[in-house]
């Protein structure tokens, strides 16, 4: 039965025509009997559902302990300026090219970049890569915050939270490699691999969907719950103070504006691959621009809202130990998860309730993340070598649970985790946001195409000054990479082993190079052929958008396959 495609409008139900393209249609496909190609991929259920996933992919463990530290070390008030900048400047205009790429091309990140250029295909398959390293260790944390979302009602780390959580609970040995399962780890850490395996194998609609439906209208009401609760905290004023002053000075160094460039990027999980996919499950005419703009937006509000809450949190702990908050340490990353904010817990009024709400938002905004991370890693096995969806989830889900079990489920598990998020992220990230700008828009010249793509599905046209932006971004990632590359090679990391970070921190970084380079050896179990946009609305007899009344004659041009743009 063809499946039902919309043009744009609230929940893809405006003007609805079949994926069954006519033959006759210039640029239509056809299927191996002759007839008319059939979009066979899933689909989200509607527009609020790809939202909601899409949010749920952005907001996670980055939002609630990142952005809070980046702002505080980076300008306080005034670093809201770079990064607003940064938002519109890089963060809009790259999740659009992503989402162009995904609606566009119809497939995962390996198959849309084989579809734009057979010799891009490395590319998407460098995004898999990325995510399934990701998902390795983002799983560990996830089952950090849920053992501690138990600890919380009883406040089990409530005496020395660093001793506990160093100590007791992570029992962390010397840099290296051991087999010393940590129980406390790795039960919390089996079942999150479970749930997560369950959520893939029941598909996009009914398993990815549906956690992300539930989850982000949960950890939104969660997380406003704290910071409410937050805000009438003694010395809270004092936490906002420190967040929101203003030092304008900073606004000088260009570090500053290079650390909200990068916690945009980081932020709204670009480069990943993942965004791409997500907008693959899109159907045909849905709206493109629009989403993208809430997806954003809603991202950045929720990290407002985090920072808002941390450091009212902050000033509290600050007035109980006498000292200002500027004395403080701690105040981003793991340390202000499992070590900071425990210890503010232990000390007000209803910890244990405070506790369980923040550990249990903890949880929620990593699984939708994580999901998101591996949906990718397996939609492109799915697309290579033509499995399900429920073998992609086994396959897919099974191997990465064993590997982040041996290696995070054991005393040496922090040290692994840190150095392998630094290398994926600092230059992995980075370096793949590079090689899809430049095979999508230097090297296949498709930048034109995606324009004219997005203009004609969406409420809003995009054109030359959004592609011109993209290149700009592209200078500016191709200096952070750099800066960072030479960076780790000369001044090592975090102190540890120079054979350690060769093993674990650059291996991780070959581990990603030798996918990107190996996996298009493989044939595809379908082929796949050459690549057919769906008809221009004027070939379905469709009228054209009011935008559009001015060229609704052949003002979108052509593909390079000869279909309607």
């Amino acid at each position: 039965m063809p499946l039902a495609r919309s043009a744009a409008g609230p929940d893809d139900k405006v003007t609805t025509v079949t994926d069954a393209t006519p033959a006759s249609a210039p640029g239509a496909g056809s299927s191996a009997d002759g007839g008319p190609a059939k979009d066979k991929r899933e689909h989200w259920s509607g527009q609020t559902a790809f939202i909601l996933a899409a949010i749920g992919s952005a907001v996670g463990l980055g939002n609630i302990w990142r952005f809070p530290g980046e702002a505080y070390d980076h300008g306080g008030g005034a670093f809201m300026i770079p990064y607003l900048v940064a938002l519109v400047t890089a963060g809009i205009p790259i999740l659009l090219l992503e989402h162009g790429i995904g609606h566009r091309f119809r497939g995962s990140a390996p198959l849309s970049f084989r579809r734009i250029s057979h010799r891009a295909e490395g590319v998407g398959w460098w995004h898999v890569a990325i995510c399934f390293v990701i998902g390795l260790y983002y799983t560990a944390i996830i089952a950090w915050a849920l053992s501690y979302f138990v600890f919380s009602f009883d406040l089990s780390y409530a005496d020395d939270p660093a001793g506990f959580f160093q100590g007791d609970f992570l029992q962390v040995a010397e840099p290296g490699f051991s087999l010393d399962f940590v129980p406390g780890v790795l039960i919390p850490l089996a079942a999150i691999w479970v749930v997560t395996i369950v959520v893939l194998w029941l598909g996009v609609a009914n398993g990815v969907e549906r956690l992300n439906v539930v989850g982000i209208p949960l950890l939104v009401v969660t997380f406003t719950v704290l910071v409410v609760r937050a805000l009438f905290l003694e010395g809270a004023a004092d936490g906002l103070d420190a967040l929101f002053t203003p030092d304008f000075a900073a606004l000088s160094d260009p570090d500053v504006w290079v650390a909200a460039y990068g916690q945009i990027f980081f932020s709204l999980s670009l480069a990943y691959g993942v965004m791409i996919t997500y907008a693959s499950y899109r159907r045909r005419r849905s709206n493109v621009t629009s989403p993208g703009l809430v997806v954003a937006f809603g991202n950045s509000s929720f990290e407002l809202l985090a920072g808002i809450g941390v450091f009212a949190t902050i000033g509290f702990l600050a007035s109980q130990q006498g000292v200002a908050v500027d004395d403080l340490e701690g105040l981003t990353g793991i340390t202000l998860s499992f070590v900071t904010f425990p210890t503010v817990i232990a000390q007000m009024p209803g910890g244990e309730l405070f506790g369980a709400l923040f550990f249990g938002s903890l949880v929620v905004a990593g699984l939708t993340s994580l999901v998101s991370v591996l949906q990718t890693v397996s939609s492109a096995l799915q697309d290579k070598f033509g499995w399900s969806p429920r073998r992609g989830a086994l396959t897919v889900g099974i191997p990465s649970a064993l590997i982040s079990i041996v290696g995070f489920g054991t005393t040496t598990g922090l040290y692994l985790l840190d150095v392998m998020d630094q290398w994926s992220n600092q230059l992995g990230i980075v370096a793949g946001a590079i090689l899809m700008i430049g095979a999508a828009l230097w090297v296949a010249r498709r930048g034109p195409e995606l324009s004219r793509h997005l203009s004609a599905v969406s409420t809003f046209a995009v054109g030359r000054t959004w592609r011109i932006v993209i290149n700009l971004v592209a200078v500016l990632l191709l200096y952070m990479f750099v800066d960072k590359f030479v960076t780790l090679l000369t001044d090592g990391y975090g102190g540890l082993p120079t054979w350690y970070l060769a093993a674990f921190g650059w291996g991780t970084l070959g581990f990603i190079a030798v996918v990107a380079l190996a996996m298009p050896a493989f044939r595809w179990a379908k082929d796949h052929g050459e690549f057919h946009p769906w008809p221009s609305r004027a070939q379905l007899d469709l009228p054209p958008e009011p935008w559009q009344a001015a060229d609704a004659v052949g003002g979108r041009g052509t593909t390079r396959e000869g279909g309607a743009a």
